[in-house]
């Protein structure tokens, strides 16, 4: 019970890191809002969580500055205070070379995966301030190490969490608010899979054997392997971690 007494708040929980995510967090004892855009879908995860006690849903675009603060309020109204903030809501936008990238293309991607990452920060410091202290922890990526071909909006917007990370991480620590990313690799989900078609419409599956092949553990990664990291992130384990961004990606940066 690595998080007994401890209140998470997880958004993007209606997809695959973020419920299990949720559900790894309620084992350890947390009680856990879910964030997510979609009333169907968190109702959905709710059913498949079956822990009523310890959970509650709150609906919420990434990008709407009232409706994160909302979350948050309904988190403490809820169960008390903030104690953990799992910033995972993203999207991978569409993939195709920078000169045929629209406006639109670009601020849709830079709205959930920027601002509503810092939303999310935002909104957690006051709250965990009266805790005597909190983590944050933000999905990152891959991405936010290294450039990829024709995914020029999302690759800026996984570097700008980072460096909004290690900011954070430096105002925030005097706080006892810790700060950390989590930069997943390939991961078996549906992104991971919209990606993959996007690449390669026509066949998809050579493109996953491809992105595998890029991988040194030669295969992609699990939702519960980034969970279980996310965990270490959010317990009192990793109390001297803060501005980092911690990999779980079979190798990938290091080759």
């Amino acid at each position: 019970m690595r998080l007994q007494g401890k209140v998470a708040i997880i958004t993007g929980a209606t997809g695959g890191i973020g419920e299990a995510t949720a559900k790894l967090f309620l084992k350890e004892g947390a009680k856990v809002m879910l964030v997510g855009r979609s009333s169907e879908k968190l109702n959905s995860t709710r059913k498949r969580l079956a822990a009523d006690a310890q959970l509650a849903h709150h609906v919420a675009d990434a990008a709407d500055e009232a409706a994160n603060a909302a979350a948050v309020a309904a988190a403490i109204e809820a169960f008390g205070g903030v104690d953990i903030m799992i910033a995972n809501a993203g999207t991978e936008g569409v993939v195709k070379p920078l000169e045929e990238h629209t406006m639109a293309d670009f601020e849709d991607v830079l709205r959930t995966n920027v601002l509503g990452v810092w939303l999310s920060m935002k909104y957690c410091v006051e709250p965990m301030k009266k805790r005597g202290g909190g983590s944050i922890v933000a999905l990152s990526s891959i991405a936010g190490m290294i450039g990829f071909p024709r995914m020029i909006p999302y690759i800026a917007s996984k570097h700008a969490v980072f460096g909004m990370v290690k900011t954070a991480a430096l105002e925030l620590a005097g706080l006892n608010i810790r700060v950390n990313a989590i930069g997943p690799g390939p991961i078996a989900n549906r992104m991971m899979g919209s990606l993959e078609a996007q690449m390669s419409p026509d066949d998809p599956k050579s493109q996953h054997e491809v992105l595998k092949g890029l991988v040194p553990m030669k295969r992609y990664g699990t939702n519960e392997e980034v969970a279980h990291l996310a965990l270490f992130l959010a317990s009192d384990e990793s109390s001297y971690c803060t501005g980092g961004m911690h990999m779980v990606d079979g190798g990938f940066i290091a080759s």
